[in-house]
């Protein structure tokens, strides 16, 4: 600080030095007037002290009066030589040294003037030099506290950097975390394909030592001496068969957990959209009005998001131009565009199916307006091209060759079926013949028995099945009494909800172990809106009392799934007979997927849009579900 106020010092004193030099110049004039005065007046005094020079004055004087002529002295008193025309009067004469003496003295007066000018000047600039010296403490004590704050601030900053750094450090170690739970999963994908490869091979060893027995058999009867080692090799097989039985067992129950987990983990309550493609005669909708953005990992992975544009002819600009179209984007765990297939669909529920064979409930509905595929989904197309077969059809194939595979293993499967449709909140039976065909008044769902939570439908038919066949004859049969009619959004549209039940039963008598199962195909009823400004004559009540029918059991069905996923203690099952009918394999750890169908026509996007939003309400984010007891007892 103090090296920083030396040049300040020295501009100031500079500054100082050269008004008073300027000063003192000014002054010198009057100073050499008024001395001219005195010597003219007063006798010269010897001064007490002579510098150089006064002596070099007094030595040149001396050295005149020696060469000079004689001139007389002035007498003391007398005046100054006159000035000729207002110029300085000119030298004295070397005999005036009085005068000469008057000015040195003049001259030593100015001079000690001066000098103490200057030793003012000094006492000011040395106050001015404590002043600036104080100032410099000041503001070295201000550095010194503004040093202290950066210090501060400085360890503020590195405690909020180290802070970050755990904070990262935190992020990365989740990161680590998910990975290795990703890689955990994929592990258990892999050791469970191992398993059933393992379990394959198990199955031909196992065929082959019977093989090999049946011949030992065959051989002992020419030797009763390989009878002995026949028996003891036959002794050794049965307990190696007894061995790879319990391993076997004990694979097929670990797969099942792992399987439940899996399904658990992708969530008991998922939501797919699938999209229709569009039929001949219909308009070409434009290419942006339905967007399918790309999976997490690029356009490999299957899409899981969907895009509607959608244009209001309603609103408008102020210059009158359309408004710009509306995007809604919706999120579901698959979405299946218009050139998906019936075997893809499959493919994702497949292993859905697959944990009703292991005692789990499961339930598959098909959501969406009238004229959106739904029924497409469920059953399958006209005819009999295994191409366009649907679910239904699908996944009882896919049952019995698997219950097949498991009966290797000492279990043994049954199923019935039922086909029943909620009509105007009526039950009716889709399989019934003969007189009772399209009654259904005395169809009541009531409980099995005194005390038991399975419910069935009274006077309903329960076919046992177990081929593809019969699946087949239920299904064309089912679909000649489902309640139709024609309305705006197509010619033949379903008016009632239809529910596919196959009942499944599996037993190990070798352990004593049982399970037991229901798979529930369902295909919902449209779910247009009302048009309230439509005239109502004697068939458009009907249609009327319908379609409220329809929308209170769907806006049921709604609330009793948010409330499943939400967890609340009371579900609202009998606020409708759908609900009330498959409470059993809605709630607990049953296994929910709704279809959500849209149309892909623009003229029918008000619809599909309420659809994806319903859809969106019951969509449940994937984890584990309820705990609920194995499916095995």
């Amino acid at each position: 600080m103090e090296d920083a106020l030396e040049p300040e010092k020295k501009r100031t004193r500079g500054l100082d030095t050269v008004t008073k030099i300027a000063t003192s110049q000014s002054r010198a004039p009057a100073i050499t007037a008024r001395t001219q005065t005195q010597n003219q007046i007063t006798a010269p005094k010897v001064p007490k002290k002579t510098g150089p020079r006064c002596s070099t004055a007094i030595a040149m004087v001396l050295k005149n009066q020696k060469s000079g002529p004689a001139v007389p002295a002035q007498k003391p008193g007398a005046a100054a030589p006159p000035m000729v025309g207002g110029r300085k009067p000119t030298k004295r004469p070397a005999w005036d040294l009085k005068g000469q003496l008057c000015d040195l003295n003049a001259e030593l007066k100015c001079c000690r003037e001066r000098t103490q000018t200057l030793a003012q000047e000094n006492q000011q600039l040395q106050d001015q030099l404590r002043e600036a010296q104080q100032q410099a403490k000041a503001r070295g004590a201000e550095c010194r506290t503004l040093e202290g704050e950066l210090a501060r601030v400085q360890a503020q900053a590195e405690q909020g950097q180290q802070e970050l750094g755990s904070l990262r450090a935190r992020v990365l170690e989740l990161e680590e975390q998910q990975c290795t739970q990703e890689g955990l999963l994929r592990e258990l994908q892999k050791e469970q394909l191992g398993l059933q490869e393992e379990r394959r091979g198990l199955a031909a060893r196992l065929e082959e030592q019977e093989r090999r027995l049946q011949a030992s058999e065959a051989a002992l009867s020419g030797s009763q001496a390989e009878v002995a080692s026949l028996r003891q090799e036959a002794t050794g097989q049965a307990a190696l068969l007894v061995e790879q039985g319990e391993r076997l067992h004990g694979l097929e129950m670990e797969r099942r957990r792992l399987h439940n987990q899996l399904q658990e983990l992708k969530g008991n309550i998922r939501v797919f959209c699938r999209v229709r493609p569009v039929l001949p005669g219909e308009p070409t909708p434009p290419p942006s009005f339905l967007l399918f953005p790309s999976g997490p990992g690029g356009p490999a992975d299957p899409p899981t998001r969907l895009s509607v544009s959608r244009c209001d002819e309603r609103r408008g600009t102020l210059s009158g131009a359309p408004a710009p179209a509306t995007r809604h984007d919706f999120s579901f765990d698959r979405v299946f565009p218009p050139g998906s297939r019936q075997d893809e669909v499959f493919e994702e529920i497949a292993m859905l199916v697959q944990s009703a064979l292991d005692g789990y409930p499961v339930c598959i509905f098909a959501y969406g307006q009238t004229g959106s595929g739904k029924t497409f989904t469920m059953e399958g197309g006209p005819g009999r091209d295994p191409q366009v077969e649907g679910l239904i059809p699908r996944a009882l194939r896919h049952l019995f060759s698997v219950a097949q595979e498991l009966g290797g293993q000492g279990w043994t499967y049954s199923f019935v079926a039922s086909y029943v449709e909620i009509y105007n909140e009526t039950v009716r039976d889709l399989l019934a013949t003969g007189p009772r065909k399209g009654q259904g008044g005395e169809c009541e769902i009531r409980r099995a028995g005194p005390g038991s939570e399975e419910l069935t439908v009274t006077n309903a038919r329960y076919v046992p099945v177990s081929c593809e066949k019969e699946v087949e004859a239920l299904l064309h049969l089912a679909h000649q009494n489902r309640a139709v009619a024609r309305t705006s959004q197509n010619e033949r549209s379903s008016r009632s909800h239809s529910v596919f039940q196959l009942q499944i039963s599996g037993e190990h008598t070798g352990r004593g172990l049982q399970c037991g199962a229901s798979l529930n195909l369902v295909d919902l009823a449209g779910s247009e809106r009302l048009d309230p400004s439509l005239a109502l004559g004697p068939g458009e009540r009907d249609r009327l009392r319908e379609t409220q029918a329809i929308n209170s059991s769907l806006s049921t069905l709604g609330l009793v799934i948010m409330a499943l996923s939400n967890k609340e203690s009371h579900i609202p099952y009998r606020n409708s007979k759908l609900t009330y009918l498959l409470q059993n394999s809605l709630g607990g750890s049953a296994k929910m997927l709704m279809f959500v169908n849209i149309s892909p026509l623009e003229e029918n996007v008000s619809e599909s849009l309420n659809s994806l939003r319903f859809a969106s309400k019951v969509q449940l984010p994937p984890g584990p579900g309820p705990v609920r007891t194995p499916g095995c007892l």
